[in-house]
């Protein structure tokens, strides 16, 4: 494992890098590393899989849902700053479906406010931020490796830090806290009694999974490469297709096409469902766009008083909010409710790609006329 975390580091510039079991545990991770706990708030997009929202509770916080850019779908820096409240101790910018945010203004968010930035990478290994890797910047990022990702090692997370001392700290909560590393235990030449000097998480990443990794690591190239050429021809032929609208591409940030999000214009003679129901019927199977996790009941109904407890038996709903949690979100609403995914994956060929686009030519032009 040691052996991945190593070269999943190099490349992606940190100086560290750290497995764990998941993306959802490696946020958690992040988060307690950077001291959120119960009754603080971390500011959030509700446009994401609801794991971000998720991984603030893990940790006993409040997730706070501001809205989105409508042309970059990741979370908007003026709206996360009209969030923030004395309880605020981080931003979590999702770099959505490997887009990344803007990060610079999280980052003078951050030292405005005295506020923590964590990444949510999990689509972005691969990406760049004004010409730097994610996962070389200040902040933690947190990479996923789950089948969906751009690479994979059947589960895993990874955080990318920049210093030495919260790698071990992170190591030693992923393993119950334990002082030492089982490699170091069981290499030692004496009889060794390990210690917890404080409470962590069962999240290591398996050496099976890890060896499976760098293979995917020594693919990645190729695979980010075939992935924007397919991305480059459904976008030239979406731009015959009026009704439908291609993904914005800002000129901060190179993308790693984790997916390819398609909007679907309200004044389109065919719905977003319906649209996605008759490419079904084709043979093309498609997914919505991101979710709306406000949208949830998870997060829209009130909660249970009896609330599981986590870190410390803190109550893990120990968050300012006694009911639903409200939000206003415009562009969230309307961004969840008119994307859909196409098909996007590196053994897409060419023919079927062409499938795909004639399809939707028809459902949508077609109907036009």
């Amino acid at each position: 494992m040691r052996e991945f975390e190593q070269a999943f580091a190099a490349r992606v510039g940190a100086a560290e890098a750290v497995a764990t079991t998941s993306c959802t545990t490696a946020l958690a991770l992040a988060l307690h590393v950077c001291g959120v706990g119960p009754g603080d708030e971390v500011i959030v997009p509700s446009l994401s899989f609801i794991a971000t929202a998720n991984a603030v509770w893990h940790c006993g916080a409040e997730p706070v849902f501001a809205d989105i850019d409508p042309l970059t779908y990741n979370l908007d820096p003026a709206a996360a700053e009209g969030a923030i409240t004395p309880r605020t101790k981080a931003i979590m910018p999702v770099h959505q479906v490997g887009l990344p945010a803007d990060m610079d203004a999280f980052f003078e968010l951050g030292e405005r406010h005295g506020l923590e930035i964590v990444e949510d990478a999990a689509c972005a290994i691969g990406a760049t931020y004004k010409g730097n890797p994610i996962g070389s910047l200040k902040s933690p990022a947190c990479f996923s490796l789950h089948p969906r990702k751009v690479i994979t090692t059947g589960e895993g997370g990874m955080i990318a830090v920049q210093d030495h001392e919260t790698a071990e700290r992170l190591r030693r909560l992923r393993a119950h806290g334990m002082d030492m590393s089982d490699l170091a235990r069981h290499n030692a030449r004496d009889v060794v009694v390990e210690s917890y000097p404080e409470r962590g998480w069962n999240s290591r990443m398996t050496d099976m999974q890890a060896a499976m990794g760098l293979c995917q690591l020594e693919a990645l190239d190729w695979i980010l490469e075939r992935r924007r050429l397919l991305a480059e021809r459904y976008t030239a032929a979406l731009a015959q297709i009026p009704q439908l609208q291609a993904p914005y591409d800002p000129p901060y940030a190179q993308r790693t096409w984790q997916s390819y999000c398609v909007r679907v214009a309200p004044s389109a003679p065919i719905g977003r469902n319906e649209l996605m129901r008759q490419l079904l019927t084709d043979g093309i199977a498609t997914r919505r766009g991101v979710m709306a996790i406000h949208r949830e009941t998870a997060y829209a109904q009130p909660r249970h008083a009896a609330a599981p407890t986590g870190i410390g038996g803190s109550p893990l709903d120990a968050g300012p909010h006694d009911g639903s949690i409200q939000a206003d979100l415009p562009h969230t609403d309307a961004a969840s409710s008119e994307t859909l995914m196409l098909p996007l994956f590196p053994d897409l060929s060419d023919e079927q790609q062409s499938y795909v686009i004639e399809r939707l030519a028809v459902h949508t032009l077609a109907r036009a006329a």
